[in-house]
């Protein structure tokens, strides 16, 4: 009697090969590969190699980057669900589908989202798919860019535009408005030197909560600010603040008065140069800790809607503040880079330079 041969158990969710699982399988033809051309301790030392690189790679990818492939994921995840697709194919249809849901309905009540987070979706779903082991064609990821791009299009021409749009900058009228608002307390004075402080190094929400009181020290000509928290080789820098000619609205005075007041009334740890430059004050003032980049935003808002300052701003005012007042006053573009951690000719930052009303800074002016 011929023995009849087991049938195949089906495929279940144990027998998918995880991306932990096909990333080694892929490391692994690799080092194969190696062995066959250079030798076993060859493929062995290149494949340490690339061990290092993995590590180098995991340890510069700043944190909030971390957190945008993670929610990106997860939108790219219900996409799936919701159109019955497979999540580790990363095809040029799938992508587009993508794009078309995200801007239809992709948000979690059921709403579009605005064209500049479908972008940033996209590219961090491909990243976080190449991470599973899952091929992504830089043509199917063109292809995708492309249809979102005519899509968003489609939506303006539809007079539909979505999303906060850019955040209001700071202006000199309003840090003086914000300076004349700020109480004589150990938190006022704190406002206003972060405000301040900000303002004129172009800061970004992370930067004044990433900085350590030695980070700022005082120069005969003003403040030199070591800013560490930056995600580029521009953005990570030592930004010169002059003394301003204005004394109500000088940062340096502003910073040496809270400092000096911080030292007076707090607890001697708070200024040590390894303590937080920034620290959150209850209302009864009391230090409760360093602020982190959301009580930066939560702050610079609450100062400014005390101020009274018609838009209120957010975390990122003061840095597009700095390059939009530093270029109607006529500063050099690269000295308003270099200043502001951006790269020379960025793009952001020239979109930072805002034209307020399109009169004054106007290209067909006075040519008839």
């Amino acid at each position: 009697m011929t023995a009849v041969a087991p049938a195949a158990d089906p495929i279940g969710p144990a027998d998918v090969p995880t991306p932990l699982d096909a990333a080694a399988a892929q490391r692994q033809a690799l080092v194969e590969r190696w062995a066959e051309r250079h030798g076993v301790d060859a493929a062995r030392r290149l494949a340490e190699a690339e061990d290092l690189a993995d590590a180098v790679a995991a340890e510069i990818t700043p944190d909030n980057t971390v957190d945008t492939y993670t929610k990106s994921w997860r939108v790219w995840t219900r996409f799936c669900a919701a159109a019955d697709l497979p999540e580790r194919e990363g095809s040029r249809g799938a992508l587009v589908a993508f794009v078309t849901w995200m801007l239809r309905e992709g948000q979690q009540n059921g709403a579009g989202y605005a064209p500049s987070s479908a972008s940033t979706h996209l590219a961090a779903a491909v990243v976080g798919l190449r991470q599973r082991g899952v091929q992504v064609s830089g043509d199917d990821q063109a292809a995708a860019r492309t249809a979102l791009e005519g899509l968003a299009v489609k939506l303006l021409q539809a007079g539909e535009r979505r999303g906060r749009g850019q955040a209001v900058g700071a202006d000199i009228e309003g840090l003086h408005a914000i300076v004349r608002a700020c109480p004589d307390t150990l938190a006022g004075d704190r406002d206003k030197a972060l405000v301040l402080t900000g303002f004129h190094y172009a800061s970004r929400s992370q930067d004044p909560a990433g900085l350590l009181a030695g980070d700022v020290t005082l120069h005969p000509r003003g403040l030199v600010i070591a800013v560490l928290t930056g995600k580029t080789k521009h953005s990570v820098r030592n930004a010169k603040i002059g003394y301003s000619q204005d004394p109500a609205v000088c940062p340096v005075r502003a910073w040496t008065a809270y400092r000096t007041r911080l030292a007076a009334e707090a607890d001697p740890r708070w200024s040590r140069p390894d303590a937080p430059a920034f620290v959150g004050i209850d209302r009864w003032g009391r230090v409760t800790g360093g602020m982190v980049p959301d009580s930066v935003t939560r702050a610079i808002t609450r100062i400014s809607g005390r101020a009274g300052v018609p838009i209120a701003w957010t975390g990122h005012s003061l840095r597009i503040g700095l390059a939009s007042v530093a270029r109607s006053k006529g500063r050099d573009g690269i000295a308003i880079a270099d200043q502001g951690g951006w790269a020379r000719h960025s793009r952001s930052m020239l979109g930072y330079m805002q034209i307020d009303d399109g009169w004054e800074d106007n290209a067909s002016a006075g040519l008839t």
